[in-house]
């Protein structure tokens, strides 16, 4: 008995790495089930793969194939294991745009670190047992390579339709759902997931090529039924002035105005408030770009792609964005962040929408007393900017990406202003801290703009860029909001981000309208004066007929009255279900991000911008 288990080590290679990868579903992603058949999909979904990987050792010499096998069971461990690392950040699986992203490994090292644990370990021990049958037994029936790759190659397909059978028929349309990569992840298994990924990444490469300028047509049309009247009291008041953009890293909304122990987390920017506007529903609407995506929603009013950074992927495309706008306005646009200008390919993306200067890593004075995480400390940060800024010729339309309050939320000693949380949860529990440290250096930096007489000729627009908190961490952020559980619609509404837009000799307001970062680029081109450029989905927050509506690439939709996410319809101000029926109008917004797209994928702007240039 024990020869013919040695003897069959590629049944033995193809049962561990399918009991493993079902391991990990349980243990490593979140894929809930709720019958028998969600059940049995998820345990028969890599047998497909699984199979048809071994039959493919039957397509190499006899001398390589015990070498292959073992080659393709390290493959499959380095492929569940890379995708629970970006899921315990993320709370998403891994994309082929998001593998070209290289270049961004080195930054987030820190990140990376704080996802690995001592147990990890377990995902390679297998491929030690897989070793030793591979080297001791023998690839059966090895003398018939062709016809075993065959009968294997038969059986991994039968399973393959009997996995799409199921998992059609508890999900129609299954296929079509590219956005939802959790739900596809666990109808069609992790390894057949990224065949169908590259199908859909050749598909978007090829459609830029087919593309005309009929397609763009569309869009205009849609967009133009979208604008709405500017706000008599507002439009133009900041004509002429700076524009201060400051990107608050990882910031979300519930910090403001909150405490920990009697010490408030945010206690300046809780009084700038006062002073300004606040938007209280403003939320971001970031995919798998993060940062450079909520920069890619201010300066386009476009949304982020599905799949992959716009920074990454497009970096070339022809864009109408905010800073080229101004540049004909006799604006001079710069953007400061202490970190290495290669991030998220912000050198080459920057000079495409037209900024005239990147003040990136290198011109800052960095040392081992003043960096953390991923370059340059927030007050550090902002004090040798204030060096630049000052000496820039005005009108000037500038960001400044901060970075102190990124995860894993690593903080010195010195710098700690409020306590921490109490969850047990380490992430949660640091979070306020380096927040609070963030809100210091905000204080600190307006101050050296009144003091070099900046600060009353700018508009000055603090934003949250995405979110800080995964869903991962939901237990410990409901012990710190007081909730029994973090629900599908609490989730949503965690993705609220501040904004406070401070115009001189304005005073302070708070507006609830339902709005997101698509906003943004309207909103401060109206104040500007310029009105509408090009295409934009966003509309103007001051708009008496603002569109409150907020779009996320998850596809969920929060409108005035209705939360519509995970196929589930909530009423908005209580929370609680209501008829599915209730978000029909909701979901018909979901057509933006189809229309987006296109024009990214696409590049359908070029075609606008050939006309402008004719």
């Amino acid at each position: 008995m024990k020869e013919r288990w040695i003897r069959n080590s590629l049944v033995i290679t193809a049962t561990i790495l399918w009991i493993k990868t079902y391991v990990v579903y349980k243990l490593s992603f979140n894929l809930p089930t709720s019958n028998w058949i969600q059940e049995l999909i998820l345990i028969i979904n890599p047998l497909s793969s699984v199979i048809f990987t071994m039959a493919l050792v039957f397509l190499f010499p006899k001398k390589l194939q015990k070498r292959m096998t073992w080659i393709l069971a390290l493959i499959f461990s380095i492929v569940l294991y890379s995708n629970t690392l970006y899921y315990r950040f993320f709370n998403d699986f891994i994309t082929v745009p998001v593998l070209f992203q290289t270049n961004n490994v080195g930054d987030i090292g820190n990140s990376l670190v704080a996802q690995t644990y001592w147990y990890d370990i377990f995902f390679f021990l297998d491929i030690i047992v897989i070793s030793y049958f591979v080297k001791r037994g023998t690839l059966k029936p090895s003398s018939f390579t062709n016809k075993s790759f065959m009968k294997l190659a038969i059986i991994a397909t039968l399973f393959l339709a009997i996995n799409l059978g199921l998992a059609e028929s508890e999900r129609p349309q299954l296929l079509t759902r590219t956005f939802d990569r959790e739900l596809l992840v666990k109808n069609l298994g992790t390894y057949n997931y990224h065949v169908y990924d590259l199908l859909l990444q050749s598909k978007t490469k090829a459609q830029k090529a087919l593309a005309n300028n009929s397609d763009v047509e569309e869009i205009i049309e849609y967009t133009k039924n979208k604008d709405v009247p500017v706000n008599d009291e507002l439009y133009g008041i900041a004509e002429g002035k700076n524009i201060i953009l400051i990107s608050m890293e990882s910031t979300q909304q519930f910090v403001i105005g909150k405490e920990v122990r009697g010490k408030e987390i945010t206690p300046f920017l809780n009084d700038f408030i006062k002073d300004s506007y606040y938007f209280d529903n403003f939320y971001h609407q970031t995919g798998q770009g993060k940062t450079s995506d909520s920069e890619f929603l201010l300066d386009n009013s476009l949304y982020p792609l599905p799949r992959g950074a716009v920074f990454q992927t497009h970096p070339l495309n022809e864009y109408f964005a905010t800073p080229e706008i101004l540049k004909k306005q006799g604006y001079h646009s710069a953007v400061f962040h202490g970190n290495n200008k290669s991030f998220w390919n912000r050198d080459i993306m920057y000079n495409t929408m037209g900024y005239d200067e990147y003040i990136s890593q290198e011109y800052y004075t960095i040392n081992e007393n003043n960096q953390i995480n991923y370059g340059l400390k927030d007050r550090p940060f902002f004090k040798q900017s204030m060096d630049y800024l000052s000496e820039m010729s005005q009108p000037f339309y500038s960001r400044f990406i901060t970075l102190t309050n990124h995860h894993p939320y690593k903080y010195d000693e010195s710098d700690q202003l409020v306590p921490t949380f109490e969850t047990n949860d380490p992430i949660v529990d640091r979070y306020p801290v380096t927040v609070s440290y963030t809100d210091k250096a905000i204080k600190e930096f307006i101050g050296q703009l009144k003091a070099n007489g900046l600060y009353e000729n700018s508009v000055i627009i603090i934003y949250g860029d995405h979110y800080g908190i995964s869903e991962r961490h939901n237990d410990a952020l409901a012990q710190v909001l007081n909730k029994e559980e973090i629900t599908p619609y609490d989730n949503v509404q965690l993705q609220r981000v501040p904004l406070i837009i401070h115009i001189p000799g304005q005073k302070g307001k708070t507006i609830s309208k339902v709005s997101g970062q698509i906003d943004l680029k309207p909103t401060i081109l109206n104040l500007l004066g310029i009105g509408q450029q090009g295409i934009q989905f966003g509309t103007d927050l001051f708009s008496e007929q603002h569109k409150n509506v907020a779009i996320f690439r998850d596809r969920s939709v929060v409108t005035d009255a209705y939360v519509y996410t995970k196929d589930t319809c909530y009423d908005r101000a209580s929370g609680a279900e209501v008829n599915p029926e209730s978000c029909t109008e909701a979901q018909q917004h979901l057509q933006e991000l189809e229309l987006s797209d296109s024009l990214i994928y696409g590049d359908l702007l070029r075609f606008l911008n050939m006309a402008r240039n004719n």
